[in-house]
């Protein structure tokens, strides 16, 4: 918004995201729509001015932009969206954090103990498609009272995934996994809630039918205690309009 706002506006800009995030979850792609309006006998910005613009007054924060489109003007960056993806990155093979490769810091969740049982897990994230009250799978906040608890999951996948420069470490027996889910929204933290029962699931600390009667219990305080998985494994990975 300060990027936008430095493009000298004729009237305040007003900045609309598809998706907030938790602190330290990463965003691999996000989007968002502006109203800007240009003083007048001034053209209207073309669309490589805009990118060009924006990233100029962005090159001290982690932020690029990719592309723009100009839209209707009933067009909404967050009510607009189809669907959301996230990918959560996990590492299996650790003992202890310290086998966490130093350019995977902050970018993934090892859990400790080792691998973990995959296709139980599989089997477990089956009970998570499709429609639910997802009362358990979600933390409370100011939202809570005022937010219907049904979400469609429309996938829920588990798939091998590569590391950042993971063939210098292969010996080291490690694996990298990605757990994916696409909804047209989510609740507060449920997708780390999700993650964290799911890997659960894979430590043998819960069984597979056990996600179907957390989702029955529809009580957040259900949820096994210190179970959600952390924040740095998360990235939004594309908002699909």
């Amino acid at each position: 918004q300060k990027a936008a706002q430095n493009l000298k506006p004729a009237v305040p800009i007003k900045f609309h995201i598809s998706s907030r995030t938790d602190a330290g979850v990463h965003a691999l792609c996000n989007s968002a729509h502006l109203d800007i309006q240009r003083a007048p006998g001034k053209p209207a910005f073309n669309v490589k001015q805009l990118i060009y613009s924006l990233n100029y007054h962005l090159k001290p924060e982690p932020i690029r932009i990719l592309n723009a489109y100009r839209v209707t003007d009933s067009f909404h960056a967050r009510f607009s969206a189809l669907s959301r993806t996230y990918v959560y990155r996990l590492l299996m093979g650790c003992r202890h954090h310290s086998e966490i490769p130093v350019f995977e810091k902050d970018l993934c969740w090892a859990p400790m103990g080792g691998h973990l049982n995959v296709p139980a897990m599989e089997d477990a994230a089956q009970f998570l498609l499709g429609t639910h009250d997802f009362s358990t799978f979600r933390s409370l906040n100011s939202e809570t009272p005022f937010q219907s608890p049904v979400r469609t999951i429309l996938q829920a996948d588990i798939r091998p995934s590569s590391g950042f420069l993971s063939h210098h470490y292969e010996h080291r027996g490690l694996e990298f996994w990605e757990l994916k889910f696409r909804s047209r929204s989510f609740l507060y933290r449920q997708v780390r809630r999700m993650v964290g029962a799911l890997v659960a699931v894979g430590q043998g600390k819960l069984k597979p039918h056990h996600i179907k009667e957390l989702l029955e219990i529809k009580d957040s305080r259900a949820f096994p205690p210190n179970a959600m998985a952390p924040a740095s494994g998360l990235f939004l990975k594309s908002v699909e309009y």
